[in-house]
């Protein structure tokens, strides 16, 4: 885009609900944004000018930064409503604060550089819906017993992941996915066999001989998509 300025902000009412600002040729300052302080959802890709005006949107509910660098999510502690969080590339790589943030019930990780470390990711007691995709540095999971609401994980290209034990410490998980995961043999799965609540299960392991034997090792049917209850696990 060739949006040289957020002037034009002044003249949507002080009341908006949402705004998405996308890639333009050169950053944009943000600080228009802090006018805007009932915002529940926000987008921003490429746009690091001014970013500390996160910490005034109090509101926000749902935000997605794609391509912002943070040093770490201390902007972020301020956002109590915040229920669903998207960060997607970029260098974003200290989570230590993740579990004082908001109240998460959505988390969603994609190529983020260098990102090695996702413990925190276990810690949320609030969390309903994980989709961890193409971070080459993970190579473990957290347990995550503590994660009591945890209903559907999501694993794509995670391809330092063997281990899927953490995964069976769900105890309310309901639904697997595993997209890309051609490192992971069919009895790598077999630690989630008797999971009391896990009733749906898709694994892609590179193969169609390999995803009929993970299939049939696990006798459960595949996970059926639906955007609905994607939006209700953010913002119920």
């Amino acid at each position: 885009m060739n949006l040289e300025s957020l002037d034009g902000l002044r003249h949507l009412p002080e009341s908006l609900r949402g705004l998405g600002l996308g890639a333009t040729k050169r950053q944009l300052d943000l600080r228009p944004l802090e006018r805007f302080s009932g915002l529940k959802w926000l987008y921003l890709e490429k746009q690091q000018k001014g970013v500390d005006v996160l910490s005034q949107l109090t509101e926000l509910e749902d935000l997605t930064l794609r391509s912002v660098t943070l040093p770490d999510l201390s902007l972020l502690l301020p956002l109590g409503s915040l229920r669903s969080l998207d960060i997607k590339l970029g260098g974003t790589n200290d989570l230590g604060l993740l579990p004082r943030v908001g109240r998460l019930r959505y988390l969603e990780r994609w190529r983020i550089r260098g990102l090695s470390d996702v413990s925190t990711v276990g810690s949320l007691p609030h969390l309903r819906h994980l989709f961890l995709q193409t971070l080459p540095h993970v190579t473990a999971l957290p347990d995550f017993g503590e994660a009591r609401v945890l209903r559907r994980i999501e694993l794509e290209t995670m391809k330092g992941i063997r281990d899927l034990a953490p995964i069976a410490a769900a105890p309310a998980l309901e639904e697997l996915l595993l997209h890309d995961m051609p490192q992971l043999e069919p009895d790598d799965l077999r630690p989630l066999l008797g999971h009391p609540t896990l009733r749906a299960a898709t694994p892609s392991l590179g193969g169609i001989k390999k995803n009929a034997e993970a299939r049939a090792l696990l006798g459960l049917p595949d996970v059926e998509f639906d955007w609905r209850w994607q939006d209700e696990q953010r913002h119920e």
